[in-house]
């Protein structure tokens, strides 16, 4: 699906095969002569099939189009490598790039320190397995141009402005148009969904930097959001209250479930409430149990930062209790 947005700003949708976010937002910005492509999409046929579509009823020529991408997660990324020309330019933020150069989509580390969060080490080989990330990984050589805060993009009659907002990923990035109140936001603010927020290294404290981030958009002028999956939505202060609001429930209800005694990251979760269509928390998907396990881990480190749980070592697990 193709629709206009305001003139030569085109949101297209790109299908998520078998993935509960159905489709990724891609945003096409034409100029006389070049084309930005916000965010591409994972590296699947489906996907590229309706890239090329779009790009071609929208008279794109791919050796005049550059590429800028909020975030280094597959269903972002990945498509870039297949629509990408030598003579494209591919914007991208430096903590992520670092991520993608140091260890890519899943190494020792990481295992090591979701199985001593408690996930079942039996699970731990199928959930790498059956992740699309790791599926339809096309991650290899590539040239990023790095972008930071305050650097701009021009492209015909908009000026986007690069805003750093940690917290889904290390890198995120959104883009600002000040003059036309646009903001591209990414994965970073999303209506109707909440964007995941894991912890995958204890050394990092994703939910202090995404409450953080929210906090530093809120101070923007914002007419309309164009978000990464689901549809564009007005009135940005409201949903960032939203989403606050959410973290802070979260947070909440983390500590009662604690009150009744000390538990790992997956025993937290598995007593936690979630937006999903199964009843119990046996019939989740394995990788939609990773990931409520990786954000419960987000949620404990921040209550543990703030001096409201503690954290301790017991049978090569790692487990928290009220303080």
């Amino acid at each position: 699906m193709i629709e206009e947005i305001v003139p030569n700003l085109y949101r297209v949708e790109v299908p998520l095969p078998k993935n509960p976010l159905k489709a990724t937002n891609s945003y096409v910005v034409k100029a006389c002569g070049r084309t930005l492509v916000v965010d591409t999409g994972l590296n699947q046929e489906e996907c590229l099939n309706a890239m090329r579509s779009a790009l071609e009823e929208l008279d794109v020529d791919l050796g005049e189009t550059d590429f800028f991408i909020t975030h280094m997660h597959p269903d972002h990324l990945d498509l870039v490598w297949a629509l990408a020309r030598d003579s494209s330019a591919i914007y991208f933020n430096k903590p992520d790039n670092d991520e993608i150069k140091s260890s890519g989509q899943w190494d020792d580390g990481m295992h090591n320190f979701v199985r001593m969060s408690g996930y079942p080490e039996n699970r731990l080989q199928r959930v790498i397995e059956e992740y699309f990330g790791h599926k339809y990984s096309a991650w290899g050589p590539l040239e990023f141009t790095i972008l930071k805060e305050g650097d701009t993009i021009s492209i015909g009659d908009f000026l986007f402005n690069c805003v750093e907002t940690p917290g889904h990923t290390k890198g995120h990035m959104c883009l600002y148009e000040h003059d036309k109140r646009i903001l591209l936001s990414g994965d970073h603010i999303l209506d109707g969904i909440t964007p995941n927020i894991s912890l995958w290294l204890y050394e990092d404290n994703p939910l202090n930097e995404y409450l953080a981030s929210l906090d530093k958009v809120y101070e923007f002028d914002v007419e309309l959001v164009l978000p990464g999956h689901r549809s564009p939505f007005r009135d940005c202060k409201r949903r960032i209250r939203e989403l606050k609001h959410h973290h802070q429930m979260r947070n909440s209800e983390i500590l009662s479930i604690l009150e009744k005694g000390s538990k790992d990251a997956y025993q937290t979760a598995s007593q936690m409430s979630w937006n999903m269509t199964y009843n119990f928390w046996n019939l989740f998907p394995i990788p939609q149990q990773l990931f409520a396990t990786t954000e419960a881990i987000a949620h404990l480190k921040y209550l543990e930062a703030n001096g409201l749980v503690r954290r301790e070592m017991q049978r090569q697990k790692i487990v928290f209790s009220l303080e």
